[in-house]
C-alpha cells in the first residue's frame, strides 16, 4: 500500500500546536490515535447491512500509525505473529508467505506489513470520526496539562474573569502564572458571594479549591469566593506583620452564604502574636481600619470580626462572641468542650446574632459547644442538674462506643486467628512453597537419623549374633 498524502501535515501540527498550547508531539500522538480510529471505523462499514460486526473491543491493539512528516502522508501498519496455518488474517501471518521475502524466518516471529486502505476507500464515516477523535485527545491533553499546571500551585488564589454562565455556575478565565495562557475554571453555586455583581469581564479573586477529574469532562478546576483559604490569603496580603511571622493566623469561621437572606455574610478570625508587644488585632485591622477595610471590600462588604486568640478556653469563648459583652464563662463539661456563656440581659439578642449566626460562628471557630444564657436568670443548681444528665448520656454513649469497638476487634482478632488454623489446613501456593523447603530438611534429617542408629546397632551388637541368627 501506498503512503497516504497529507498535504501540509507539517504546518497542521504546527498550527494546533500553537492554537492549543500543547507539544507537536502531544499532538502527532492526537493525531496518530485519530488516525488509528478512523481506520478502525472504516474497517467496520465495510460490514454495515451485510452481517454483524466481528470485531471485538481489542481486536485493533495489533494495528499503528506512523506519519511521515517529510513526505507529509501517514501508514496503517499491522503487528503480525508468524504461524503454520493462519487463524486470523489480521493477526497472523502465514510462514511460507513469509518465507518468500525472508528465508530465516520462524514460527512465532513477529512482522510488522503496511496495510494502509486507499485514500477513495477510507470514507466520510472515516474521515468524520477521525476528525471528532482528534478534536476530542486534544481537549483531553488540554485538560491534563491544566492539570498537572494547577495541581501543585504554591499560591491558591487567583485572579479570575467572568467569560460566561451555566445554568447556575459561572465560567471564569484563570491564569496559573505570568506568560501563562488562561484556561477555564467553574465557580459553583454554593460557593459563590451573595453580594458579587457576576458581570461579563468583571474581575475577582478566588480560591482554587480543586483539581478534579470530572466523568465525560476529564480535568477541571473548580474555585471558591467563599472559602475561608481566601481570608486568610487576603489578611496575609494586607498585613505585613503576617507575612514577617510575628502575628499568626490560628483559626478562621465563615458563613460566606448564610441560611438566611436577612443575614449577610460574616466571618470570625482568630489571631495571635508571637512577639508581646505586638497586638494580633490592631495589626490586622490597621490605622483606622484600612488594613482590614481592604480585605472587607475584596469580598464585598463581608462582616468580619479579628479577635485575640486565648490558652484559656474560657477567655477564648468570650472573646469570640464579640461584640457582645460577656460575664462569665463556665465549662462545665471540660471533656465534652460544653460551656455556658452568661450574658446581661441587653446582649443577650448580639451574643446570639441575628438567626443564631453569631453564636453559631463562635462555636465553629472554638470547637465548643456554647449554650448563651440570661445572668439574671441562670439557676446553677438546675443547670448543673441538667449538665450531669447529659454528661451521662455522653459516658453512655462513649462506652457503648468503646465496647462496640473493642467487640469489633475481638472478631477481626478471631477471624485472624481462624485465617491462620485454615492455612494450616489448606496452605495456599506460597505457603506450600515454605513448608516444601521445611519438608525437604526434616526429610533428610530423617533419613539420616536411621542410618546413625543402624551405625550404632551394628557397634553395640554381640561378634556371634551374625553366627546365631545364622545357626536359626
Amino acid at each position: 500500500m501506498a503512503l497516504v498524502l497529507l498535504p501540509g501535515l507539517s504546518n497542521l501540527i504546527e498550527d494546533i500546536s500553537q492554537e492549543k498550547k500543547l507539544p507537536p508531539q502531544v499532538v502527532e500522538s492526537a493525531l496518530r490515535e485519530a488516525l488509528l480510529k478512523g481506520y478502525e471505523r472504516y474497517r467496520r462499514t465495510l460490514y454495515l447491512g451485510i452481517s454483524e460486526d466481528p470485531f471485538e473491543e481489542d481486536y485493533f491493539s495489533n494495528f499503528d500509525v506512523a506519519l511521515d512528516l517529510d513526505e507529509e502522508g501517514y501508514r496503517v501498519l499491522a503487528s503480525k505473529i508468524i504461524v503454520e496455518e493462519v487463524e486470523s488474517e489480521d493477526h497472523q501471518i502465514a510462514l511460507a508467505e513469509v518465507m518468500q521475502v525472508a528465508e530465516d524466518a520462524q514460527v512465532g516471529d513477529t512482522v510488522v506489513l503496511d496495510v494502509t486502505p486507499e485514500k477513495e476507500d477510507f470514507g466520510r464515516m472515516a474521515a468524520a470520526t477521525t476528525k471528532q477523535v482528534l478534536a476530542q485527545k486534544l481537549r483531553d491533553q488540554q485538560r491534563r496539562m491544566i492539570q498537572e499546571e494547577f495541581a501543585d500551585l504554591e499560591d491558591p488564589v487567583l485572579t479570575a474573569r467572568v467569560i460566561r454562565f451555566e445554568r447556575q455556575s459561572v465560567i471564569m478565565a484563570v491564569s496559573s502564572g505570568l506568560g501563562r495562557p488562561e484556561v477555564e475554571a467553574e465557580l459553583p453555586r454554593r460557593d459563590q458571594l451573595p453580594n458579587d455583581n457576576y458581570r461579563a469581564n468583571a474581575t475577582f479573586k478566588v480560591f482554587l479549591k480543586e483539581v478534579s477529574e470530572v466523568p465525560r469532562r476529564g480535568p477541571q478546576l473548580f474555585v471558591s469566593r467563599a472559602n475561608a483559604g481566601l481570608v486568610v490569603y487576603l489578611f496575609e496580603n494586607e498585613v505585613p506583620e503576617i507575612q514577617e511571622g510575628s502575628v499568626r493566623i490560628v483559626a478562621v469561621a465563615r458563613e460566606a452564604n448564610p441560611p438566611s437572606r436577612s443575614v449577610g455574610p460574616r466571618t470570625k478570625v482568630a489571631v495571635d502574636s508571637v512577639e508581646r508587644e505586638v497586638d494580633p488585632v490592631g495589626a490586622c485591622i490597621g490605622a483606622r481600619g484600612s488594613r482590614i477595610q481592604q480585605v472587607v471590600n475584596e469580598l464585598r462588604g463581608e462582616k468580619i470580626d479579628v479577635i485575640r486568640w486565648s490558652q484559656d478556653p474560657g477567655q477564648y469563648i468570650a472573646n469570640s462572641l464579640s461584640p457582645a459583652r460577656v460575664e462569665a464563662v463556665r465549662l462545665v463539661d471540660p471533656e465534652g468542650q460544653h460551656a455556658h456563656v452568661l450574658v446581661p440581659p441587653d446582649q443577650l439578642s448580639l451574643a446570639i446574632g441575628r438567626e443564631g449566626q453569631n453564636v453559631r460562628l463562635a462555636a465553629r471557630l472554638t470547637g465548643w459547644k456554647i449554650d448563651i444564657k440570661n445572668s439574671t436568670e441562670y439557676d446553677q443548681a438546675s443547670e448543673d442538674e441538667k449538665v450531669a444528665e447529659l454528661i451521662a448520656m455522653r459516658e453512655e454513649e462513649e462506652a457503648l462506643q468503646a465496647e462496640a469497638e473493642a467487640r469489633l476487634e475481638a472478631e477481626q482478632a478471631l477471624r485472624a486467628e481462624e485465617d491462620a488454623r485454615l492455612r494450616e489446613l489448606y496452605p495456599l501456593p506460597e505457603d506450600e512453597e515454605e513448608y516444601g523447603d521445611e519438608a525437604a530438611y526434616d526429610e533428610t534429617a530423617y533419613e539420616e537419623e536411621p542410618q546413625a542408629a543402624a551405625e550404632d546397632v551394628s557397634e553395640e551388637a554381640p561378634a556371634d549374633s551374625t553366627d546365631e541368627d545364622g545357626a536359626r
